[in-house]
């Protein structure tokens, strides 16, 4: 089964059609909730996917700074949002140096 396209018509509470929001929409809003609930400034948005009537979204961030800069200690975040973008829940799923690489 195909995911959910958010970007097609819907139909609010008064049964009216109103336009879902993009996911550059959705990601704009998370990253400035985000940023209010821990002050870490987002580097990448390196993941999105639909989850239900919101998205999964994956951020990395910059935990601790060092120099130079590739020695700095990166984490990166699940940050489950709403159809509005707005956070619902995040956890950090792993913590790396910046000058690492995942083995693939």
């Amino acid at each position: 089964m195909a995911p959910p396209r958010h970007d097609e018509r819907k139909n609010d509470q008064k049964g009216q059609s109103t336009r879902a929001l993009t996911l550059a929409q959705v990601a704009r809003t998370a990253m400035g909730d985000f940023v209010e609930l821990t002050g870490l400034d987002p580097v990448a948005m390196t993941g999105a996917r639909p989850d239900g009537d919101g998205w999964s979204l994956l951020v990395d961030v910059t935990e601790l700074a060092r120099i130079p800069a590739t020695s700095s200690v990166m984490a990166t975040y699940r940050v489950d949002v709403d159809s509005s973008g707005h956070v619902i829940s995040y956890e950090r799923l792993r913590r790396f140096s910046r000058n690492a690489t995942d083995l693939t």
